[in-house]
């Protein structure tokens, strides 16, 4: 069933020159060399299609127990951002027809590989995806998700050796009626 989308709040829809979201917090560029790995990657402003977006763009590498590439936002300034009125995320996304994850994080989780993720294949066209916070799987945790006490989102490119290139237009948590 399509439903239509009545409220939101838009976390970035790209429309400043900057690195900065609509909520004041920036966007960075993380990968597994944190770990140890050799997975490289950048965070570009850019245009795609005749629309300014954020592109992450590199390559992962499963080698030395690695294999990710990240764009990650926090959430807020504060400790946590209160989602709890919305129903998930929503992503103008587009890319190069490989398989990508949205994470979530929450002040719930302590370790760096807990998240709550969906999964999602980016078109090299533009496209709105939908994640409800209900479809989101835990990863390597048995904490349950609340959209209460989230901390950070990010788009990652993992698990396998490939090309990720990855644009975003906007990104905002959305209700339905």
């Amino acid at each position: 069933m399509n439903r239509e989308l009545t409220d939101g709040l838009i976390i970035d829809d790209r429309h400043r020159g900057d690195l900065t979201s609509n909520l004041g917090t920036e966007w960075r560029v993380v990968t597994d060399q944190v770990m140890g790995g050799v997975s490289e990657g950048k965070l570009i402003i850019d245009r795609y299609k005749d629309r300014p977006c954020l592109r992450m763009h590199g390559a992962v590498s499963t080698d030395h127990n690695g294999g990710f590439l990240q764009i990650a936002l926090a959430l807020s300034t504060e400790h946590h951002f209160d989602a709890s009125a919305y129903t998930g995320v929503a992503l103008d996304i587009a890319g190069n027809g490989e398989s990508y994850n949205l994470h979530l994080r929450t002040t719930d989780l302590q370790m760096p590989w807990e998240s709550y993720r969906a999964s999602f294949m980016a078109t090299t066209d533009w496209q709105t995806l939908r994640f409800p916070f209900s479809q989101f799987k835990a990863h390597r945790t048995s904490e349950a998700f609340h959209a209460d006490r989230l901390k950070r989102i990010g788009l990652v490119a993992i698990g396998r050796d490939f090309v990720a290139d990855l644009c975003l237009a906007s990104i905002k948590f959305y209700s339905e009626s």
